[in-house]
């Protein structure tokens, strides 16, 4: 039986199947050989560091989730939905929320630079349409619900043995109408 040729595809689909059931931590020159059936040289002959490969990872882990929140978006709220979508994604996928969320984000010294960098430009303008706020305004409730989002899910996907969704998605609907209704708030202030 001729050997299988392993390749670069193959080294990083193995490298992720890994961090997704196992965490990061276990992408490992040694398991990803044991998990492709293979010695460690075709691996070590296309990866120049663990480094590179993890970069690599990381990359299909933004993909993934990517498409798992438009996949679990619903177009008649899409704002709500999604952050809906990444509390799921921690229950379901607790390794690549965390790898998702804990990736170092390079040039990123600032709250706005990490809007700008992590989210779609065009949710703000719906945002504001659908809750007849300024861009601005929006902008700032997507924020705060990016941020909330993101610490109730790391929560989520590091509690043992686990809270209930139901009890996580309420308290992002409550940080939700807060927000909202702070923004009002705001508005009536103005007029």
């Amino acid at each position: 039986m001729p050997k299988q040729r392993i390749t670069k595809e193959m080294i990083v689909d193995a490298a992720f199947s890994l961090a997704r059931t196992d965490g990061m931590e276990q992408v490992l020159i040694k398991n990803i050989a044991r998990k492709l059936g293979c010695s460690v040289q075709p691996i070590y002959s296309y990866c120049e560091n663990m480094e590179g490969l993890r970069q690599e990872v990381v990359l299909r882990v933004r993909d993934f989730v990517q498409a798992y929140a438009a996949a679990h978006r619903k177009a008649e709220d899409p704002f709500r939905t999604t952050g809906q979508a990444y509390i799921q994604l921690a229950k379901e996928e607790p390794h690549i929320f965390k790898i998702f969320i804990l990736h170092e984000r390079q040039g990123i010294s600032s709250l706005d630079e990490l809007y700008r960098s992590e989210t779609d430009p065009c949710v703000a303008p719906c945002i504001a349409r659908d809750l007849q706020i300024s861009t601005e305004q929006a902008k700032q409730l997507h924020l705060h619900m990016l941020i909330y989002t993101i610490g109730l899910g790391t929560i989520f996907a590091s509690s043992s043995p686990g809270i209930s969704a139901d009890e996580i998605f309420e308290k992002q609907e409550i940080a939700y109408d807060a927000f909202v209704r702070q923004i009002q708030k705001g508005n009536e202030y103005e007029q």
